[in-house]
């Protein structure tokens, strides 16, 4: 009897219900047939998450490809995209959640472990972007909307996908987290607060609607989906691949939005506004390794700077644009989106062939 009773207990372990159990009791013949049927349910469970996974991560990985071919769609058939507009900072908002269901508690405390490397990260982007962003703007006479835009653009905080691109780039992801993470946590003062001081002369700056904007699309739903990850952990670490993946879906949507609404005068301010942000774009980066250089950082951490200084949440610069300066103000943080994921993705391939001088040190 107890030899039953261990048999009852461990088939209950291995997932089987009663009926499975009475049909090994009742009838042994029938058994291994019934065991091999849900061994190939489970199998097939299996095989279809890994696919699944395999699939979002694909959609992740090639994040500039589909930006460019919903820009692209946008351009020539514009109304379903300018149909969703009022919904931008909502799909912002998502994007946020999606992000800060990501995170972990550990992302958090490296912060406050190593807060030296993690404050010379944020102040080399607070720093080095807004400034290159504003004389650039002088340097082509951009217009006041355009200038405003593109400060805003240099004014962001590091974006999520630096992080996807330091790991390619073999660089030191777990600081790339961090970088980006403090930096979101700092924008709703700096971000707006650093457009105020380097666009006012151009045009008026809401500083304070800017920061409760910020607050509202990001700080609370960045921390709403720590949250959720924080309670139902075992029950979303299925499906967690999900969330990069609508994160990625709505930054798409909120760049082909820019495009949409913007058709008129692409043709006339596309080649001035790209090579500003090009510009802009290479500046960072070569400023994020000289400034791991200086610290004499090792070569994974100059990597990281590299990625994370060039790389803006132009998402997030799009979304302010449009909400308080315009249609036309949107575009360099739009098309900033396309030049800084190219870049980083040729840097991250180039680095991801010469692991060697990382590993040594």
């Amino acid at each position: 009897m107890k030899l039953f009773q261990k048999h009852l207990s461990a088939t209950f372990a291995r997932g089987f219900c009663v009926t499975h159990i009475l049909t090994v009791v009742q009838n042994p013949r029938q058994a291994p047939t019934q065991i091999n049927i849900l061994s190939r349910r489970r199998y097939a469970i299996k095989l279809t998450s890994v696919m699944f996974r395999k699939v979002l991560n694909f959609y992740t990985k090639y994040f500039a490809v589909w930006v460019i071919l919903f820009g692209i769609m946008a351009y020539f058939w514009p109304g379903p995209f300018k149909a969703l507009k009022d919904y931008n900072k909502l799909f912002f908002g998502l994007t946020m959640f999606g992000i800060g269901a990501v995170l972990q508690i550990e992302d958090f405390k490296r912060i406050l472990q190593k807060p030296v490397i993690v404050l010379i990260g944020c102040c080399a982007q607070f720093s080095f972007m807004p400034l290159g962003a504003f004389f650039l703007a002088r340097l082509f006479s951009l217009p006041p909307e355009i200038a405003v835009g593109l400060i805003l653009t240099g004014s962001a905080p590091g974006a999520m996908a630096s992080n996807v691109m330091s790991y390619i780039a073999k660089a030191d992801t777990a600081y790339s987290v961090s970088l980006t993470t403090a930096s979101t946590l700092l924008c709703p003062l700096l971000t707006p607060g650093l457009t105020f001081l380097l666009a006012r002369s151009q045009l008026d700056v809401p500083f304070l609607d800017m920061v409760l904007d910020v607050i509202y699309m990001v700080i609370l739903p960045l921390f709403v989906g720590f949250r959720v990850r924080h309670y139902f952990k075992e029950k979303l670490e299925k499906i967690l691949p999900v969330f990069p993946a609508i994160s990625v879906t709505f930054i798409i949507f909120i760049c082909s939005l820019v495009i949409a609404r913007n058709k008129e005068h692409l043709a006339e301010l596309t080649g001035v506004i790209l090579a500003a942000g090009l510009i802009l774009n290479i500046y960072g980066m070569l400023a994020g390794y000289t400034t791991g250089s200086l610290f004499r950082m090792n070569t994974r951490r100059r990597r990281t700077l590299t990625i994370e200084i060039g790389m803006q949440n132009a998402g997030l610069g799009t979304t302010l644009a449009l909400e308080h300066f315009g249609d036309e103000a949107a575009l360099p943080a739009a098309i900033f989106v396309f030049v800084c994921i190219i870049t980083a993705s040729v840097m991250a391939s180039v680095w991801q062939k010469r692991p060697q001088a990382a590993a040594k040190e």
